[in-house]
């Protein structure tokens, strides 16, 4: 990559609704197409379906069949979207926001320092 190249960047958040602690960032992906992130969410629901009350997977499967149109859509317009659903006192949430990716340096064919050659691994305990 030499530019900046457009994509998505996709987190899942969870939340104890009961404890009032904050959402925990559970996963986080990045996707270089609207079709490759809202797969990443349609296999996540698919996946967790069947562990969910019956509530919950009413909406999971709203969204697989209907609500993944209009966050496709939204998505092919670069327009952020989120996926919520709460299973007892869990809400899930998956955000997908458009992003502009920066490339890194590569390191091919740059000269590291000394003491890179130095590391060795420790033994594990």
């Amino acid at each position: 990559m030499t530019g900046l190249a457009r994509g998505y960047w996709c987190e899942c958040w969870t939340q104890d609704l009961d404890s009032g602690q904050p959402p925990a960032l559970r996963a986080a992906f990045d996707a270089y197409s609207a079709p490759q992130a809202d797969r990443w969410v349609a296999v996540t629901l698919r996946t967790i379906s069947p562990a969910l009350d019956s509530d919950a997977s009413d909406v999971a499967w709203a969204w697989l069949y209907e609500g993944r149109i209009a966050t496709r859509r939204a998505l092919l317009r670069f327009e952020p979207c989120t996926v919520t659903i709460t299973q007892a006192s869990t809400r899930i949430t998956w955000t997908i926001r458009p992003v502009l990716f920066v490339p890194l340096a590569h390191r091919q064919g740059a000269e590291l320092p000394a003491c890179a050659h130095d590391f060795k691994p420790h033994a594990a305990d």
